[in-house]
C-alpha cells in the first residue's frame, strides 16, 4: 500500500504542482493509501451558492439536476462546481483506515462522520443518485469519498438527527467566526439572516452583542423578515435587495441613525452584494464574507474605490472547535433547533 502526501497533492492530475481544491481534476480511484480514510457516503450537503447556481441553469427540474451533478465528478473525481468554485460537505461511515493512521486517530471502521472538508478537494464516486432534496441543498447517493490525513471530520452525534447535523456542520464555520467577531454592544448587520447560515449568525450575534448591541437581519424576502421577527433574535428585520447597495445603505444607515455597523456579515448564496456590504459598514468597521458567491476582487476594488476603511474577512469554513459550537446551539435553543427540525428532518 503506497504512502501519500498528507495533503492529498498524490492525487492531483491536473494541473500539476498544486494542492486537491485548487486541482481542475483529481483520481477518485478509491483502493485507498495507507494514510487516507475511505467512507461509504450516504447524503452530500452542495453548497448554497453551487446548489443555487445548478437549480437555476437545470430550470429547477431535479433529472437534469441529477445528471449535472453526476457529469462534474465524471470530469473532475470531486464535486467542485466550475461556475462558483464550491463544493459543500458529506456524511457517512468509515468503511476503512490506512494502516499508516491506526493509533493516530479516534475513528473506527463503522463510525458514522460528517467531512469537515470541502467537496471540492474530496474524491468522490457516485454510484447513483437516490434522492435530491430541491429546499435543503442536500443529495442523498450511494457513493464513496477519501478523507485525506489532513482532513477533519466530525463524528455524527446521537442526540440530533444525521440530515440536520449535516446541514448545521456545511455552515458551521459561520457562528463559530461571528462568535469571534462580535463585542457587547456591536451593530451588527447579517446579510442574508434569514438562511440556514444567517440564522445560526443572527441568533450568535445576539448572544455577542447582548442587550446594549443591535442586530439587523437582511433579506429580500418577506417571509424572512417575518421569520426574523417572530423568532425574536434581530432589532430590525430590512426587506431590502442586497444586490442594490445605496438601498442597502440607506435601510441601515435609517435604523442605525446614521452610524451603520460594526460588523456585517455576509452568507448571501448570491453574486453582486459586495459593494452592498462595504456600505453598510461605518469606517474602521468589519465584514465576514461567509458566502462563496463572494468576489474578493470585487470587494477589495470596491472598498477602494468609495473610500472605506473596513477590515473584510475572507470566509474560512473552519474555526477552532467549529462543529461542537454549531451543534451546541441547537442543543441550548430550543425555538433554534426546532426551527431546523422542521426545515431539515
Amino acid at each position: 500500500m503506497k504512502h501519500g502526501s498528507p495533503y492529498g497533492t498524490h492525487r492531483v492530475l491536473e494541473p500539476a504542482g498544486v494542492l486537491p481544491q485548487p486541482a481542475w481534476k483529481i483520481d477518485n480511484t478509491m483502493a485507498i493509501y495507507d494514510n487516507e480514510i475511505l467512507i461509504d457516503v450516504s447524503a452530500l450537503n452542495i453548497d448554497s451558492a453551487s446548489f443555487t447556481q445548478i437549480k437555476s441553469v437545470c430550470e429547477n427540474d431535479e433529472a437534469r439536476i441529477a445528471a449535472m451533478i453526476l457529469d462534474i465528478v465524471a470530469q473532475r473525481g470531486k464535486h467542485h462546481n466550475p461556475v462558483t468554485g464550491s463544493g459543500g460537505m458529506l456524511i457517512g461511515t468509515v468503511a476503512q483506515i490506512g494502516p499508516a493512521l491506526a493509533g493516530k486517530i479516534d475513528l473506527k471502521v463503522g463510525d458514522k462522520i460528517a467531512t469537515l472538508v470541502s467537496l471540492s478537494l474530496t474524491p468522490l464516486r457516485i454510484q447513483q443518485i437516490k434522492k435530491i432534496h430541491m429546499h435543503q441543498d442536500q443529495v442523498e447517493i450511494a457513493g464513496q469519498a477519501i478523507l485525506f490525513e489532513t482532513g477533519l471530520y466530525a463524528k455524527l452525534p446521537t442526540d440530533i438527527d444525521e440530515k440536520l447535523a449535516l446541514a448545521i456542520l456545511d455552515v458551521a464555520g459561520a457562528p463559530a467566526q461571528t462568535a469571534r467577531l462580535v463585542k457587547p454592544g456591536d451593530t451588527v448587520v447579517v446579510i442574508g439572516g434569514g438562511g440556514k447560515s444567517g440564522t445560526l449568525c443572527v441568533y450568535e450575534a445576539k448572544k455577542q452583542a447582548g442587550p446594549s448591541g443591535c442586530v439587523i437581519g437582511v433579506s429580500p424576502f418577506a417571509k424572512d423578515c417575518q421569520r426574523m421577527t417572530e423568532l425574536g433574535w434581530v432589532d430590525h428585520a430590512l426587506q431590502v435587495d442586497a444586490t442594490n447597495a445605496l438601498a442597502l445603505m440607506e435601510a441601515v444607515a435609517k435604523v442605525t441613525d446614521g452610524q451603520l455597523a460594526d460588523v456585517v456579515i455576509n452568507c448571501v448564496n448570491i453574486q453582486n452584494t459586495e459593494m452592498g456590504s462595504i456600505l453598510a459598514t461605518r469606517q474602521h468597521g468589519k465584514i465576514y464574507f461567509f458566502s462563496m458567491a463572494t468576489s474578493f476582487t470585487a470587494a477589495a476594488l470596491g472598498a477602494e474605490g468609495v473610500g472605506k476603511d473596513v477590515e473584510m474577512i475572507v470566509g474560512n469554513g473552519y474555526a477552532t472547535g467549529h462543529a461542537d459550537h454549531a451543534l451546541n446551539l441547537l442543543r441550548e435553543s430550543a425555538k433554534l433547533r426546532e426551527l431546523f427540525e422542521q426545515l431539515y428532518v
